[in-house]
Order: C-alpha cells, then structure tokens, then sequence
C-alpha cells in the first residue's frame, strides 16, 4: 500500500509492504523516489520483514518545497514519519544519499534506530564524486518528447550497459510527470538536488559513522559506475576505511552497480543479506 504523513511541515509519501516482522526504513539515494527498492521486494525481501520506503522530500510523491534539503532536514521529516506510523525503533536503510541520511539518523538519534544498513555510501565524499553520478542528474533538466523516448535515454546510461531489468520500469515511472502535450520531464527539481549536494559537501560523514553505535551492514556493489574509466563508487579501500570507521560494522560484497545491485538477479544477493542481518538476534 501507499501513504502520507504530514511531518516538519511537509506531506511525505510512502511504499509500506505490510508485513509481519521487524520494520525496515528505507531511504533512496539522492534523485531516486521509494520504488528504487522494488526489486528488493520483488527477490522477497519483504516476506519476513516489514519495509517502507519513503520518497524523501522533493522526490517522487512527496511535497518539494523550495528550502529545506539539507541532511538535518531530511533527517527531521523522517523522525516525524516514525511518530506518525507509531513507530518507536526500527531498522534503518539506505543506499547512497539514503545511506548518508542513515550515519546522520543513526548518530543522533540512537535510541530510534536499532540496526542500519548502508548501501554503496562511503563516509568519506568527495566532489569528484559527482563526476560518476552525472548521466543520472542531467536527466532533470531534459524535457522528452514522450514516455518512450525517456525511458530510451535512461536505458543509454552507461550504468545500465547490455543490462536492464523490467522492475527498473517502474521506478523511472515514479521519477516523471507527463504534461499535457505527451512529453515528460522528470518531477525532480535540479535546484533542490544542489542545495542537498551542497550541504552533503559540508558535513564530516567520517565523524557520524564514528559515532554509529548499531551494528551496521555496510554494502559495496563492486563494478565500475559512471563514464567509461570510471572505478565503483565506492573503491575497495574506501569501503574497508568506512569499516573501520563503524563500531560495530560489518561489510559484505553485492553483485553489479551502484545502480544495478539492487535489481534483477543481483537482487538476490542483496535480499538475502539485507533480510538475513535484520532478523538475526
């Protein structure tokens, strides 16, 4: 099913599974929207566990203000989703912004979040991280002459090369408003992801994942992501200082990219150690 929550002044839209079991937050990356995780759902992540996914602010089904993106803010709209599903702890995911969200949530508000998971989100960012994730965000300032044409150029990136999976679909959906001509644009406001980079560049991940007292599953998707020459996102050494950032971490290997390891056949391996470490005792 799907929902909203009024919470630090905004509507936020939800992805709830409704199962029985121990309840998962999980929090998309930086212009993604909650059906990212449909591939996860669909490799059966969801059976023994309870998952919500949110759109954060300014994506998919939730409001878009024009301030308020900064990783604090983030944090407070997701604070208030909790008080609002009554929910008083929880398991706590997310893949790249998402798994930012996760150090920030988790470091300060320790008594809310019992376990996290951090999917391909290093603690150390650089700018030049941009450089790989800009296919992804040139898409917000294109206009496409229809559905068809949008969902061609997605399939172009250089993430999805000789690789698609049909759940992906779904996802894209959520990520564009048609306008009345045909053509599609995507909902997600370029100025907005600016201003949560902006604050991303401004604040030491490395001192919140010191602080990061849960056991934590940290999740690196080893193959190359970005333009051509480009390594993982998260390069083999920076996953190992990561770890050795966390308190009690633990690291452990997906298959494909920063994009591609949550959906098709590398969902798998990601469901089975995402739903394996929230139900272990």
């Amino acid at each position: 099913m799907e929902g909203f929550v009024e919470t630090n002044g905004i509507r936020l839209h939800y992805l709830d599974s409704q199962r029985d079991g121990p309840t998962l937050i999980l929090l998309h990356g930086l212009t993604a929207n909650a059906h990212f995780f449909d591939g996860l759902i669909d490799a059966g992540i969801g059976e023994a566990v309870r998952v919500v996914a949110v759109d954060l602010r300014g994506r998919g089904g939730s409001d878009k203000p024009d301030a308020g993106y900064t990783i604090a803010d983030h944090a407070a709209d997701l604070l208030g989703l909790l008080d609002a599903l009554d929910l008083q702890q929880v398991v706590l995911g997310g893949h790249s912004f998402g798994g930012l969200v996760t150090y920030y949530l988790a470091a300060n508000h320790p008594d809310r979040f019992s376990k996290c998971i951090v999917v391909d989100a290093p603690a150390e960012v650089e700018e030049g991280i941009l450089d790989q994730i800009r296919p992804g965000l040139a898409r917000l300032e294109q206009w496409y002459p229809s559905w068809s044409d949008y969902l061609t150029m997605v399939k172009a990136m250089p993430y999805y090369e000789g690789w698609w999976d049909p759940a992906l679909e779904a996802f894209y959906r959520a990520d564009v408003v048609e306008l009345p001509g045909g053509e599609v644009r995507s909902k997600v406001d370029p100025a907005h992801i600016l201003a949560c980079v902006e604050d991303v560049l401004a604040v030491d991940f490395v001192e919140l994942a010191g602080r990061v007292r849960q056991p934590t599953l940290l999740l690196r998707a080893p193959e190359p992501f970005g333009p051509p020459g480009y390594p993982a996102l998260v390069p083999e050494d920076v996953a190992f200082r990561t770890l050795e950032t966390l308190p009690n971490g633990t690291l452990a290997e997906l298959s494909g990219n920063h994009m591609t390891c949550v959906f098709g056949v590398n969902a798998t391996t990601a469901a089975e150690l995402i739903t394996s470490f929230v139900l272990r005792g």
